[in-house]
């Protein structure tokens, strides 16, 4: 099962300058829960991106299309296929970034873990252009701004109609 995880704004922007618009603690807290003990794939500028390389607990799977790069304690792949290898169909794999893959993943991906920050963010990538009638929304849980919570998000989980 390929399972794309990603939190994006109302304009579905995802980042800029290589690096996340906000910086939500309980969305990362529940990144981490979500993927642990998971395969992980990412193009090369989201594993460059990572405060910490590899992610502790998870098999990384990086996407890169120079030919002669590796990337310690990583499976380096050159392509969505090879990627597509390690993700055996009754394991959970997470897509988790950039937006050259996630939009390469979305014609496939099974299922979708969105974290929809209400507002709306300048941005230099951004995430594909869902189209809900091919999703079931599975399950919503909102957290409206508030004094605590300066950004209202909302995490949503879909899965593709079969």
């Amino acid at each position: 099962m390929i399972s794309i995880i990603v939190a994006i704004a109302e304009n579905n922007a995802i980042g800029k300058n290589n690096d996340l618009l906000w910086h939500i603690s309980d969305d990362l807290k529940r990144f981490k829960k979500l993927t642990t003990g998971h395969k992980i794939i990412m193009g090369k500028n989201t594993y460059l991106s990572l405060p910490k390389r590899p992610l502790p607990n998870r098999t990384s799977i990086v996407i890169t299309d120079v030919a002669t790069e590796k990337f310690e304690g990583t499976e380096t792949v050159y392509c969505i296929d090879e990627a597509v290898k390690f993700c055996p169909p009754d394991e959970e794999c997470f897509i988790i970034g950039g937006g050259m893959i996630y939009n390469q993943f979305m014609p496939i991906a099974d299922r979708l873990y969105l974290t929809k920050v209400h507002q709306v963010y300048d941005a230099d990538v951004f995430f594909p252009e869902i189209n809900y009638a091919e999703w079931t929304e599975v399950s919503r849980e909102d957290h409206p701004k508030s004094e605590s919570n300066p950004l209202g998000y909302s995490y949503l989980l879909l899965e593709r109609n079969k």
